[in-house]
């Protein structure tokens, strides 16, 4: 009897497992990769596969390449506004004159479109002695507008500073005879024109020669 049980429980289990209505089917909780709706999975997966494409498929199709790549205009761009200095060029500057009795003088300012100065009060001005190395700068960033490398902590042994008064006089005393970059800046604003304050770059190239009195003035002239 217990034997013919057994064989009866037997066969009933495995119709039960033939039919397809097992307990592991029952008992998967819905994923987008094992959806219980597929168009419901679909539409949390913010895509609209087919259905009757398979996951074999769905592992071969090629992945998006989200990486934006870099623009080749750019790249030239960015080449155009940077230059790196050349080498600092210590013979030029070991040669030039130490002492010397000129004098540079004058005025800074702006020129706005109506005519009007705007004088720089307290700003900083210096000489640049005039070699390969201040050329490059002048022409590749002051007229050229290029960003360049850092300059060589070895040229401010070789500057001339001073300051502007209230007025716009500036003066230097004792410069060696030779030529020069004159440079400042206007720092400007409202009284400019301009929505924000603004520093504008000023620059001239002058020579002086003995005890010469150089008498002259660094303006900026707005449009």
């Amino acid at each position: 009897m217990i034997k013919k049980v057994s064989i009866l429980f037997t066969f009933l289990v495995a119709v039960f497992l033939l039919s397809g209505c097992n307990i592991y089917r029952q008992m998967v909780i819905p994923t987008p990769y094992y959806p219980s709706n597929t168009q419901q999975a679909n539409a949390n997966l913010g895509q609209s596969l087919p259905e009757a494409q398979t996951s074999q498929e769905r592992s071969q199709a090629p992945m998006r390449n989200t990486i934006t790549p870099i623009k080749e205009s750019n790249i030239a761009v960015k080449n155009r506004t940077f230059v790196q200095r050349i080498p600092f060029p210590e013979g030029e500057y070991s040669a030039l004159d130490k002492t010397g009795t000129a004098v540079v003088k004058g005025k800074i300012y702006a020129i706005l479109p109506n005519g009007k100065r705007v004088y720089a009060k307290q700003t900083r001005l210096y000489l640049n002695p005039v070699t390969s190395y201040s050329t490059q700068w002048y022409k590749e960033s002051y007229l050229g507008g290029a960003k360049m490398s850092k300059v060589d902590s070895r040229l401010f042994n070789y500057l001339k500073f001073t300051t502007s008064d209230n007025n716009g006089n500036f003066e230097f005393l004792n410069v060696p005879s030779g030529s020069y970059y004159l440079i400042g800046v206007i720092k400007c604003g409202s009284e400019c024109g301009f929505v924000r304050p603004k520093s504008l770059r000023v620059a001239t190239k002058i020579s002086v020669l003995g005890s010469e009195i150089k008498e002259v003035d660094l303006v900026k002239k707005l449009q």
